[in-house]
């Protein structure tokens, strides 16, 4: 039968399909990984006399130059996509890249850099927040169970009643991040065709890098760069080894491979893998600049993690709108739907 002579093919085609997805798994978690460095390679610099702006504007001026190449080369002269996209590109600049990373910066001068990463994942919880009373409906009990656990989880990581008080400062700072995180996924959830992932990235931090730079030459944002030498878990190093890490590991190669494992996985399946970004960021802080969250903490980041799992598991089952007799069918569409075609920089 013909159905029968068909049938040795299917293990050839199966195969290559899982090894697609393997392939897909291992490249969002190195994504993860070298965007945890982060906060790491940061603090680094924090501790020799950075100051947050400094740092921040020298990892998006040295990001912007080295990822504006394959930006052009991406765009093959279709200089009308930047044209048609100018305000998306500037709010993403402003809010997803500069405030977002300089907010978080901010936060890691602060306090351990999981838990200036914890207070940041928040942003799911907020959209969530938003939501609810900007529509008066309560969402779905996933959801609504999801976001009742990150809360729980956010009172054990302040760790209110424990002996060491988390700095209220730094953790004003961490929500300010995960208030800018929740406005980019605002921002880029809408899905748009006519403007590649690796040209928002490049756009967005040319226009962080141009802002941070404008600020600085005014007085309103602090600079100040030293060139002493960071410390580095056991290693002592020059200043720049920080300051390359923080550049082509935590944002170029973070980019670049994030966008990836978005195309090869889908942005939802993406987004659940990037949690692991928190994992591996309390594991370089710890191997790195030897600090760790203390153990109420970590019970309070596990419960953030799960809540937020739940919240963007129930966005994955949400069902596709029905379209009405007569209407072209709608795109399911929800503030996480598309966000991490692009992922910021925490």
């Amino acid at each position: 039968m013909p159905a029968a002579k068909n049938h040795p093919a299917t293990p050839s085609l199966v195969a290559p399909r899982r090894s697609f997805l393997a392939s897909g798994l291992g490249v969002a978690l190195f994504s993860s990984a070298v965007f945890g460095t982060s906060g790491s390679f940061g603090k680094a610099l924090l501790e020799t006399g950075w100051s947050p702006g400094a740092a921040v504007t020298a990892r998006l001026t040295g990001a912007a130059l080295i990822l504006a190449v394959p930006a052009v080369i991406a765009l093959k002269g279709r200089w009308h996509q930047l044209r048609d996209n100018w305000l998306t590109i500037l709010l993403f600049g402003l809010i997803g890249v500069a405030a977002c990373q300089l907010f978080y910066f901010n936060a890691v001068e602060r306090l351990s850099v999981g838990v200036a990463l914890l207070l940041e994942y928040l942003a799911p919880v907020i959209i969530v927040l938003w939501i609810w009373a900007a529509s008066r409906k309560r969402p779905r009990a996933l959801t609504f169970g999801g976001t009742l656990l990150s809360l729980a989880g956010l009172v054990l990581v302040l760790d209110l009643t424990g002996a060491v008080k988390v700095d209220p400062v730094g953790v004003l700072w961490g929500m300010a991040a995960a208030v800018c995180l929740a406005m980019y996924f605002f921002i880029t959830a809408k899905e748009n065709d006519s403007l590649p992932p690796l040209l928002l990235a490049s756009g967005g931090l040319m226009v962080g890098a141009a802002v941070m730079w404008l600020a600085g030459a005014t007085g309103l944002l602090p600079m100040a760069f030293n060139t002493a030498d960071t410390t580095l878990g056991p290693w002592v190093t020059p200043w720049w080894v920080s300051l390359a890490g923080l550049v082509v590991l935590a944002t170029v190669l973070a980019y670049v491979s994030g966008i990836m494992a978005a195309r090869a996985l889908g942005s939802k399946v993406a987004s659940f893998v990037s949690l692991t970004e928190v994992l591996f960021a309390v594991i370089w802080a710890w191997l790195l600049l030897g600090e760790l969250p203390g153990a109420i903490q970590l019970v309070g980041g596990v419960l953030i993690v799960g809540g937020v799992l739940l919240v963007r598991l129930d966005e994955l089952r949400a069902p596709a709108p029905q379209p009405s007799p007569g209407q072209p069918t709608a795109k399911a569409g929800s503030p996480l739907e598309h966000a991490n075609d692009v992922e910021p920089v925490p």
